[in-house]
């Protein structure tokens, strides 16, 4: 097997021709086997794995520096870096993350995790080679979904003033730039490689300058050419910021990409390295349904079927039906997304009211200010997002929705712990970001039908609001409590004396759970249903101090500006009412990948952990 001889960096420079091509196979036999069993990004994967090894042929690594963009795309890249033995932890607590970790190997030179990074990160290290002296290439591979997103863009206007060498590689499967057009396409694409194309043109141009008229002549030469080349290479947007521009390569050419990789590296300044790539190669349901198999559970590889499918809707199930019935209700319902049409459940809300679904990229700085141009204009706009996105955004949900206080609903899908995309992804900063905007709402669902409730309510609220829900099978339990929603007031489950499990969305379902385990064991105990992050329901926090000595607010949010930092807030601010406060909140730290009950475990958020410190405080406090 010749994927065994890889165990360090560089090992796959000493392979034959043919091992290399058998090693392309092995590479993908070994990816669908692993990833069918530990879930994981697959069609990407798959479709850069001749890239990914045209890479480590063409570098020096560790001394070289690639950074992925998004970053998982990265699983050959850690196979051919001595990684092998990690992929049965793949993505697991404990294991072997699925993106690039700086603490995981010196090969991996820079974390990633969302999109749209990887050509400022790139240029960063270019410009310190320049001023430290050092000799090392630098490479980004950014895909062209990512390529939307205006950072990107950013950092292409940037680097045009780069003096050294620096490569980008366009990882393009199809899914956002045109294709060249015909034979004179073909011929000038190929012809323009690297050193002789360089050497042509300036020998050229040197020539034309020294004969008489030779600048009219030039200058003619350049308009006729660049008419030529804007109709036919794509590239030429590129050329145009200053960077050149080579290729397109096909994806699957391993030595093709291995030379014009060589070729760039002589290359002074920014060079972009067009490779044409498919999505799921090698693997026929990946490559006949690439988004299903984007980011998978663990599958049949026979069928491409998932192995555990799922019985009960989850949360975003769940918002995709309340979205399909106002848009039936009510036409100035739109939707937005940046890039997460099936992700956010909006496929369903796309395919009947097209014209009122607008999918604007990877590109969520933009969507935010979109959704507040549409609000402004009286429509009413949902921007369903995940939280960890949503992030992005934060100066134009400030700037351009809240000091306008602009009726836009922010549907914030994946709002807690998420597993195993690890801390990139988490969406534990939602409250804490969100509560700091004046004007801003923020609503979290305890169950299934509480969060149709709440995505029917916010469309109506007519200023700015978020609704925010996790990742998973939607809670279906506590459906006789279904009391109208009221700005800033919450909802009594039990209501009796001593103890106050305050929950906020999600922590609800764990709030019975130790509402039992309290009760069994003598305790009296009140659960309220929080409902609002913001506004606090004051009320029910002065009755709480009235008939309860402790209360114990749960959230899944980071502590730091938290909804139970808010609630603490709160009582300082009554003269110090006369009650004991346990905040149970993700600390202030990363959560890294993993099972998510294994992380609630981990970082506190557990029934049995939060039963312990909820007994240890009472007992305190009634001695």
């Amino acid at each position: 097997m010749v994927l065994e001889k890889i165990n360090q960096p560089n090992d796959i420079k000493s392979l034959t021709d043919e091992e290399l091509k058998i090693l392309a196979s092995e590479i993908r036999e070994f990816l669908i086997e692993k990833i069918s069993v530990t879930g994981g990004h697959l069609a990407s994967n798959l479709g850069v794995v001749e890239l990914t090894m045209a890479l480590h042929l063409a570098l020096d690594l560790p001394k070289d520096k690639i950074i992925w963009d998004v970053g998982h795309q990265s699983y050959t890249h850690k196979l051919l870096t001595g990684r092998r033995e990690g992929f049965d932890g793949l993505r697991k607590y404990g294991g072997m993350s699925g993106f690039p970790k700086r603490k995981e190997s010196e090969c991996d030179c820079f974390d990633t995790g969302h999109s749209s990074t990887s050509i400022s990160a790139g240029l960063g290290y270019a410009l310190a080679r320049e001023i430290t002296g050092e000799d090392y290439k630098v490479v980004s591979v950014i895909g062209d979904g990512a390529l939307t997103g205006g950072m990107a863009f950013e950092a292409l206007n940037n680097a045009a003033r780069l003096k050294s060498n620096f490569i980008i590689i366009l990882n393009d499967n199809n899914m956002s730039i045109s294709e060249n057009v015909g034979g004179l396409s073909s011929y000038l694409a190929g012809f323009r490689t690297a050193d002789a194309y360089l050497d042509l043109k300036l020998n050229v141009l040197n020539s034309l300058n020294k004969m008489p008229y030779g600048e009219k002549m030039v200058s003619k030469i350049r308009k006729t050419k660049s008419g030529i080349k804007q109709l036919l290479i794509p590239g030429m947007f590129f050329e145009e910021m200053g960077i050149v521009y080579l290729g397109p390569v096909d994806g699957g050419n391993l030595h093709g990409i291995v030379k014009l990789l060589r070729e760039a590296s002589h290359i002074d300044g920014p060079v972009l390295i067009h490779v044409m790539t498919h999505k799921g190669a090698g693997y026929a349901p990946a490559e006949r349904h690439p988004a299903r198999f984007h980011g998978t559970e663990p599958f049949d590889i026979e069928t491409g079927l998932p192995k555990n499918p799922r019985v009960k809707a989850n949360y975003t199930d769940i918002f995709s039906t309340v979205m399909r019935k106002l848009g039936d209700r009510d036409e100035k319902v739109v939707a937005v997304t940046a890039a997460m049409t099936d992700g956010t459940g909006l496929k369903r809300f796309h395919n009947m009211f097209p014209e009122r679904f607008f999918d604007v990229g990877i590109a969520e700085q933009h969507a935010v200010t979109f959704a507040a141009g549409l609000a402004a204009a009286g429509l009413k706009p949902i921007f369903a997002v995940y939280s960890s996105f949503l992030q992005r955004a934060y100066d134009q949900i400030l700037h351009d929705v809240c000091i306008q206080n602009l009726p836009v609903v922010f549907a914030i899908d994946r709002a807690g712990l998420v597993g195993s995309d690890g801390e990139t992804h988490q969406g534990i900063f939602d409250i804490s970001y969100l509560s700091s905007i004046p004007n801003m709402t923020i609503m979290a669902p305890k169950n299934k039908w509480e969060l149709s409730d709440m995505i029917k309510y916010a469309v109506n609220f007519g200023a700015p609001i978020a609704v925010r829900y996790p990742r998973g099978e939607a809670y279906d339990g506590l459906k006789e409590y279904r009391a109208p929603i009221s700005i800033g007031k919450c909802e009594w489950i039990y209501r009796e004396s001593g103890i106050a499990l305050f929950a906020l969305g999600s922590m609800v379902k764990t709030a019975v759970a130790v509402w039992d385990a309290l009760k069994a064991e003598g305790y009296p105990c009140s659960i309220i249903n929080a409902r609002f992050a913001k506004p606090l329901d004051e009320d029910a926090l002065r009755y709480i101090t009235e008939h309860h000595k402790l209360i114990v607010t749960m959230e899944e949010n980071v502590i730091s500006g938290g909804f139970g930092e808010h609630v603490t807030e709160f009582y300082n601010n009554e003269n110090g009412k006369d009650i004991r406060i346990v905040n149970i909140a993700i600390p202030d730290e990363y959560v890294e990948h993993g099972n998510v009950e294994l992380l609630r475990k981990e970082v506190g958020l557990d029934a049995d952990t939060i039963i312990a410190r909820t007994i240890e405080a009472y007992q305190n406090v009634t001695e």
